[in-house]
């Protein structure tokens, strides 16, 4: 570890005992692990207690990273408000632009020759700027920031929504859009309300096939993908002790599917063993120093009611494997119903493909407990009986299982690897086994499974599971199979059982890391040059969002009234998107192309109000914007659920939108939407929604005397020219109430640096 690293963990670890006893002082009780982190982060003095769910903290980060698609827009941003070097640990991963096409050595050679120009961007603009640069190849950003950053009791942000990866570690770790970490970049305090509290007790041990991704697999049944808006989750209980480092970071990871700010597991000693195994030796000892700081007061495991908000229950010992889906992580059923549910909602029962690893499931541990079930299929005569795609989660862990053997038991029933890279889990997989509009089932071991998400066709039903069962199900072939008391056939027509998996978390012969990819920073960035050539059709300098005019919003007209679930992957989908992260007015072209249109049921296209025409979204809005006409968008629940993308806040700023109202909003979208200046409101009653029509226009007034806690008046105006008055909430305070003065939370940054 580098001599600033240890500096940073050394003043962050100084810091918690004093924390600790103002946080006990002030709160007059004992103190979550949540709150020891938060209260040791404040960048502000609290004399009182603060409101869940309602006081807004503003924090000092520890570290910032960023991975490819997301870092062109937030270096992009930096550049732009005049910034010279990062006042924090930060770090760029290139993991997003890599597409699986044949496997691992070759996608990684076209992905560097189809993309060398943003590499060259994010490696150099990272040089000059103290960035530490991850080349492609060297692993999924969050299975990197576990084994190289992650750090027990300290706070990041990334520019990813499973940022909260390395809760796994111990380690508040929140997924942010890019404006955010450009703030924590320079130097300055990032503010989020302070979060609710949801506490999962967890008793028992795994046994069978279950494993660490079945727990958050039942608890997004439980909570649903909006249970955990607003929220931490902490895990406690006598059940933690028994899950490995890795295992807690698949559960921490796929909190970001439940809405959850982020999700933190208490220091034990899985996470010393983690921190000594990954090198890190000097973190480990730190860690110990301060180990009851890094876990919650013993009364909260006595009385827990007392002390969260929610309380749930997972008893280890009886819980199930489970698979979740189609269309969405929270459609959750042990492995025993889901033959009944496949042939009830008539899904497609045979597999086209299975895929293991993303950042959720790409550990040394998943990849062995797969590797396991290989084992016994390659030793009874089995070859999977559909596609089967394997992505190591980072170059340690490939050279590693490369090394024990895992990948040759993989690969001998039938299995591909691809590099290390999120690759299909986002989109980026090259399919061509199927035609557009087919569908088809498949099931995979990553995190989000929303329609269009793996492979761009909408009628593609993913399905989510472990490793180990995404394995045995990949040799069936068929969803109609329980791994847990179900038969396969051979060849020969012998019938055979396969074992549950067995596997250590940790490689007894240590991991192979010889090669890492990784850049360190110039010394000196000022004699780095950063091109980005004017005419580039992949990067595109940015020009300052223009600031308010003093002026309310009238008459402008309903771009989209979206229906249903609007994630940011419907506004701003990624795959053949993602090429153009770095280039605003290109990447524009996709927005809104996965909404769902509440007036016409359609998804994708919306009508001119002036002309009559229907057209895509974009092509709407970039019509009003050539005759100056501003917009705004009508949500429904959870608005903006999903990745961090702001891109998905970006794309509408850019073409013309000065509002987005909804029933509510998904935490980082809204974030990312006040960023970048549009107006963030909510119907103060949810049925007002069913109000707006197709020809509306729409008047929000009183914006002179916008103030925090305040209602926003909303004129609706009809096509016979009738009004009606509603009344809209927001959640911006003062300084948040300064970015849409500005244009920006970017052009106040810029104000501020040229005024210093």
């Amino acid at each position: 570890m580098q001599y600033l690293e240890q500096q940073v963990v050394k003043k962050m670890y100084s810091r918690l005992p004093d924390s600790y006893e103002v946080a006990r002082k002030v709160l007059g009780r004992p103190v979550t692990l949540t709150e020891k982190i938060l209260w040791s982060h404040l960048a502000q003095c609290w004399k009182t207690p603060p409101i869940r769910g309602q006081s807004y903290a503003m924090f000092n980060p520890d570290r910032v990273a960023m991975q490819d698609a997301t870092a062109q827009m937030a270096l992009l941003q930096f550049m732009q408000a005049g910034l010279k070097k990062v006042a924090v640990p930060s770090t760029v991963h290139c993991d997003h632009l890599i597409q699986a096409r044949v496997g691992a050595v070759s996608d990684l050679s076209q992905a560097m020759t189809e993309n060398q120009e943003v590499f060259d961007f994010l490696r150099t603009a990272s040089n000059k700027h103290g960035i530490g640069f991850w080349a492609p190849g060297s692993g999924i950003i969050h299975q990197v920031i576990l084994e190289k950053y992650a750090c027990p009791g300290a706070m990041m942000i990334g520019t990813d929504s499973h940022t909260p990866n390395a809760g796994g570690l111990g380690m508040i770790a929140i997924g942010v859009g890019g404006a955010d970490a450009v703030d924590v970049m320079a130097g300055l305090a990032w503010g989020v309300t302070w979060p609710k509290l949801i506490g999962v007790k967890l008793t028992g041990k795994f046994n069978g096939w279950t494993s660490a991704k079945d727990v958050i697999l039942k608890l997004a049944g439980i909570l649903t993908v909006s249970g955990g808006t607003g929220s931490i989750i902490e895990y406690f209980g006598p059940g933690t002790k028994s899950i490995s480092c890795t295992g807690k970071a698949t559960i921490t990871n796929m909190g970001a599917e439940l809405g959850a700010t982020t999700s933190i597991f208490p220091y034990d000693d899985h996470m010393f063993k983690y921190l000594n195994a990954t090198g890190r030796d000097f973190v480990a000892q730190e860690a110990q120093k301060y180990a009851s700081y890094l876990v919650a007061d013993s009364e909260i495991e006595t009385e827990p009611k007392k002390y969260f908000d929610r309380l749930v229950e997972i008893d280890l010992d009886t819980l199930e494997p489970y698979v979740v889906g189609p269309h969405t992580p929270d459609l959750a059923r042990p492995v025993s119903q889901l033959a009944s549910d496949v042939k009830d909602k008539n899904y497609p029962e045979k597999l086209r493909y299975a895929l293991i690893g993303s950042c959720t499931n790409s550990s040394y541990e998943d990849m062995s407990r797969a590797a396991h079930i290989a084992k016994q299929a390659k030793d009874k005569g089995l070859k999977v009986k559909c596609g089967f795609l394997i992505t190591p989660g980072s170059e340690q862990i490939h050279k590693t299982i490369e090394r024990d053997g895992q990948l040759e038991a993989l690969e001998s029933i039938g299995g591909t690897v691809l590099a290390n890279a999120c690759g299909p889990c986002i989109g980026q997989w090259k399919r061509e086994d199927i035609t557009p509009g087919e569908t088809n089932s498949i099931i995979t071991s990553f995190n989000r499974n929303f329609q269009k998400r793996n492979d761009g066709n909408a009628q593609t039903l993913a399905f989510i599971g472990s490793p180990e069962i995404v394995t045995a199900y990949a040799l069936a072939g068929s969803l109609n199979f329980n791994p847990c008391k179900d038969t396969l056939q051979t060849e020969d027509g012998v019938l055979v059982k396969l074992e549950p998996p067995v596997a250590e978390d940790l490689p007894t012969k240590g991991f192979a890391s010889e090669v890492s990819g990784y850049i360190a920073p110039a010394e000196n960035g000022q004699k780095v040059m950063v091109i980005v050539k004017p005419d580039s059709e992949r990067l595109q300098l940015l020009a300052p969002f223009a600031p308010w005019n003093g002026s309310d919003f009238i008459d402008l007209p309903v771009l989209l009234k979206a229906l249903g679930k609007c994630t940011t992957d419907h506004i701003s989908p990624a795959g053949p998107w993602l090429k153009y992260r770095g280039h605003l007015d290109k990447i524009s072209d996709n927005m809104f192309s996965g909404a769902m249109n509440a007036f016409t049921k359609s998804s994708g296209t919306g009508v001119n109000v002036f002309t009559g025409e229907s057209a895509s979204f974009s092509q709407v809005a970039r019509q009003y914007k050539a005759n100056n006409t501003d917009w705004v968008v009508i949500g429904d629940e959870n608005y903006g659920e999903g990745s961090s993308r702001e891109h998905a806040a970006m794309s509408p700023r850019f073409l013309g939108c000065k509002a987005v109202i909804v029933k509510s909003f998904a935490r980082i979208h809204e974030t990312n939407l006040k960023k970048q200046g549009i107006l963030a409101l909510t119907f103060a009653d949810a049925k007002d929604y069913d109000k707006i029509q197709e020809y509306d226009r729409i008047s929000i007034v009183g914006l002179k005397s916008l103030a925090p806690d305040k209602t926003v008046d909303v004129i609706i105006k009809r096509k016979d020219e009738k009004t009606e008055t509603i009344k809209t909430k927001h959640t911006m305070n003062a300084e948040q109430i300064d970015w849409f003065k500005a244009g920006s939370a970017l052009n106040l940054i810029k104000q501020q640096q040229e005024n210093n």
